[in-house]
């Protein structure tokens, strides 16, 4: 009993050097140290949780999650082991997710969904420029999947790139006609650029397959009113507030798109 009671202590020993190392920043030590507590005393939950924190630290995202799993398996009723892992997975999930879909991509590059899931992510955590580049690499490898055509869609249409997301719109369409979303943002990005006949039929090709989508008879509203069709969209403009009055007013306090409308009695009673 005294060896184990010495063994344990010299455990909690390594342990706080651990912790001393990490607040100075020397991680690679404090590893060092939090090992030879975990050897002296497998059963040292806060031993694997401060390693699992300093991996955690360094980037080792997998070993940092078999290290709190771990240190919850020892004390499954501590609540701060369940906290710990809370916040590991709270602060990391998405660097955790972005280091494993390139690792899969570089055990296997020609790997379609990974790069697309990748893309997403990275779009995400607003790493544009990565995430475009994740997803036309998901296209080159499967053309005939509509999904990452859509999501680059998305993003370019997030940077006001409304000629390329037509691009890749229009073959979203192609390989998915009844994809009512594809319809409706091909629909927005001809009327950003001006193509309003385009627009008006991408829009009613949306309404054969979902005509009372609040979205759709917004923008239509919208689409005739950079048009110069005033009662055509005040007239979308009454169907939307029926369908939801709060949400039609809150989005025309600030619609540029509007703008030819103000002073129209018939709008301003809308709003």
């Amino acid at each position: 009993m005294a060896r184990e009671k010495d063994t344990i202590g010299a455990s909690d020993e390594h342990n706080s050097r651990g912790i001393e190392l990490a607040d100075r920043g020397w991680l690679d030590e404090a590893i060092k140290e939090f090992k030879k507590a975990i050897e002296l005393d497998p059963n040292s939950a806060h031993a694997h949780d401060n390693l699992a924190t300093v991996y955690a630290e360094k980037k080792q995202y997998r070993e940092a999650l078999d290290e709190y799993l771990m240190a919850m398996r020892l004390e499954p009723d501590s609540a701060t082991a369940h906290y710990n892992l809370a916040c590991f997975l709270s602060a990391h999930a998405m660097d955790f997710a972005i280091t494993e879909y390139r690792e899969a991509i570089e055990l296997e590059p020609d790997y379609p969904d990974a790069h697309l899931n990748l893309g997403l992510t990275l779009a995400d955590v607003d790493r544009v420029d990565e995430a475009v580049t994740e997803l036309k690499r998901a296209i080159e490898l499967d053309a005939t999947d509509a999904l990452p055509r859509h999501e680059l869609a998305g993003l370019q249409m997030d940077q006001a790139d409304y000629r390329n997301a037509i691009t890749q719109l229009k073959e979203v369409v192609r390989l998915e006609p009844k994809n009512f979303e594809g319809w409706l943002d091909l629909g927005i990005c001809y009327a950003q650029k001006g193509f309003y006949a385009e627009a008006e039929k991408a829009y009613a090709t949306a309404r054969e397959l979902n005509a009372d989508d609040l979205l759709l008879t917004y923008n239509t509203a919208a689409l005739f009113a950079l048009w110069g069709r005033p009662k055509d969209s005040v007239e979308q403009l009454r169907r939307a507030v029926a369908i939801d009055r709060e949400r039609v007013q809150a989005w025309l306090q600030s619609d540029p798109m509007f703008e030819a409308l103000k002073g129209d009695p018939e709008f301003e009673g809308l709003t």
